[in-house]
């Protein structure tokens, strides 16, 4: 498996992706609701849209998981919709037409196998709603286990650098870091086990989601003082 041409490929649609999903920021629509409750946007759509799109055309016998399904924005009340998503993903392939958006979308319909992607287009919706912190995350799974994983994090700023930042890593070959606009990648390492004092406690930026008073408890138990 060329993991050098489906790295390429899987950060050209994420930087795609990034590109539509800040362009929707800049006027957030108005949250449609899935089945769950849960608020999903018109940059979920054309995310998956666009990332799906370019991973089938690149290995069509690779199939996508991806978290959106098209079944609704079919359904006539859903024209506005389906049309404001067409709209964003003509912007960056103006050839696109509302039918082959909607096919897109669905070619996150694949099955779990032996080898297949996993895609969640928008990662932290809340967040992205608000004007903070989210994630396009997208993973190659080889039997069982990640072979590739991607992160395209367009509202993330690192030490007053550039804004929008991309993180790739890459099974036996560790992981990197990008500016998500395109650049040189850096090797990233959280910490080595002669660093024991820089040692952090990882948390979800969504408080909710977890148990901050148990997670300090643990934290403190193997003494760690890191914020």
């Amino acid at each position: 498996m060329n993991y050098n041409r489906l790295t390429e490929v899987a950060i050209a649609s994420i930087q795609q992706s990034a590109t539509l999903c800040e362009e929707v920021r800049k006027n957030i629509p108005k949250a449609i609701e899935k089945e769950d409750k849960s608020p999903v946007t018109v940059a979920d759509f054309g995310s998956q849209a666009l990332i799906c799109k370019a991973l089938k055309e690149a290995f069509p016998d690779i199939p996508i998981v991806g978290e959106e399904d098209a079944t609704e924005l079919r359904k006539s009340e859903s024209k506005d919709t389906i049309n404001k998503i067409t709209g964003y993903v003509k912007n960056i392939i103006p050839s696109a037409t509302t039918e082959e958006v909607l096919n897109w979308i669905d070619y996150g319909n694949g099955t779990v196998g032996d080898c297949f992607w996993t895609l969640d287009p928008i990662d932290g919706t809340k967040g992205f709603l608000r004007q903070d912190q989210y994630a396009i995350a997208l993973a190659l799974i080889v039997e069982g286990e990640v072979k590739l994983g991607l992160l395209g994090c367009p509202a993330l700023q690192l030490s007053q650098g550039d804004m929008g930042w991309l993180f790739i890593a890459q099974r036996g070959k560790g992981a990197y870091r990008m500016p998500i606009a395109g650049g040189e990648m850096t090797k990233q390492q959280v910490v080595t086990k002669e660093d024991v004092s820089r040692f952090r406690f990882v948390e979800s930026v969504e408080a909710s989601h977890g148990n901050q008073s148990l997670q300090n408890t643990i934290a403190q138990s193997v003494g760690i003082t890191t914020e």
